[in-house]
């Protein structure tokens, strides 16, 4: 059984930046696509990025440029470095395991399977 522990979330000022952290315990998930979605107060919950099974990177359009997702394979985590934050940034920042082989885009919230308990990133203007 996989768990996910996200940290690294809090309140920084607008151009700030931040870097999240997602822990994965209970067998390696380097094999795996993990993925940041965010959801905001009253909002559906939305894909940020994506890293696939081999390691190539997928972003929504409104971090693309801004935002960066990467994985330590040692220490069986993701990270999501965060630049240039806008206020409209504002959201629980949620990670997510795909335990399945799919190589293809995972960018929707069905696609995965395993979740963490997500963490407040909070963007001031």
């Amino acid at each position: 059984q996989v768990q996910l522990v996200e940290s690294g979330g809090g309140l920084v000022q607008a151009g700030g930046s931040l870097r999240l952290s997602c822990a994965a315990s209970g067998r390696t998930v380097s094999g795996n696509a993990m993925g940041w979605f965010r959801q905001a107060p009253g909002k559906e919950r939305e894909f940020v990025a994506a890293i696939m099974r081999y390691d190539s990177t997928y972003y929504a359009d409104s971090v693309k440029g801004r935002f960066t997702i990467s994985r330590d394979n040692a220490k069986n985590t993701v990270y999501l470095q965060m630049n240039s934050l806008k206020p409209e940034d504002t959201a629980v920042y949620y990670c997510a395991a795909d335990l399945s082989p799919r190589t293809r885009l995972a960018q929707y919230p069905y696609d995965y399977d395993v979740w963490g308990q997500g963490t407040q990133v909070t963007v001031s203007s």
